[in-house]
């Protein structure tokens, strides 16, 4: 999956971005570590299933379970998401 968490707010967007899935991997196996890898090099963030978040870009850590919140709290609500365009513009002004 590339995108776990929709773009609910332009912080997000700038910061964290597309957030991918990583499928799961028993602790200390090297196909963990070979994914996290593969991911790494596109994106700031990885949701590895059933660990949790793992976070390279400082200024995405916060931003990270912030958004994860609003998220939950905001489900089945009527809610307007960034659409790709715009967080695309939000990469192109202020890349990382």
């Amino acid at each position: 999956m590339e995108e776990v968490l929709p773009s609910l707010t332009a912080y997000y967007g700038m910061r964290v971005g597309k957030l991918p899935l990583i499928p799961y991997f028993k602790p200390g196996d090297m196909g963990l570590a070979n994914a996290v890898r593969a991911q790494a090099e596109k994106h700031h963030a990885v949701l590895v299933a059933n660990h949790g978040p793992v976070v390279a870009a400082v200024y995405a850590i916060g931003e990270l379970p912030e958004t994860a919140k609003l998220y939950l709290l905001l489900k089945g609500l009527d809610v307007r998401l960034l659409n790709d365009d715009q967080v695309a513009e939000l990469r192109a002004a202020f890349p990382s």
